[in-house]
């Protein structure tokens, strides 16, 4: 049975830090893309980040340069590194897992985890 569960989150000031984690069971960790999703009220859920079985990655535009995703296949964890965090990324955040060609984009499949709220506040 296959199993994404997240922790961290909360909240945070404009220009703090979180990490979010997400442990993945029921299948074949390594072999997978990872990635993260956030969605607003109202809005699509948009891809954040994911990261490769080869470990390149890729981070959407509006996060650039203050996101970060990694991944740790021995302990089946993927995790969202977030700074310089702004109002604007409050939001549910959701792990996946899905395939990605070393190069190419990503594909999710239809498993989600529990979803974190992460609310940017002074």
């Amino acid at each position: 049975q296959v199993q994404l569960v997240q922790s961290g989150g909360g909240l945070v000031q404009p220009e703090g830090s979180l990490r979010l984690s997400c442990v993945g069971s029921g299948f074949t960790f390594s072999r997978h893309a990872l990635s993260w999703y956030r969605q607003t009220p109202g809005k699509e859920r948009e891809l954040v980040a994911f990261i490769r079985p080869n470990n390149s990655t890729h981070v959407a535009d509006s996060v650039k340069g203050r996101f970060t995703v990694s991944r740790d296949n021995g302990e089946k964890t993927v995790n969202l590194h977030m700074h310089r965090l702004k109002i604007e990324d409050t939001a549910v955040y959701y792990c996946n897992f899905g395939t990605a060609t070393n190069d190419g984009p990503y594909y999710a499949y239809t498993y989600w985890g529990q979803g974190t709220q992460v609310t940017v506040s002074s």
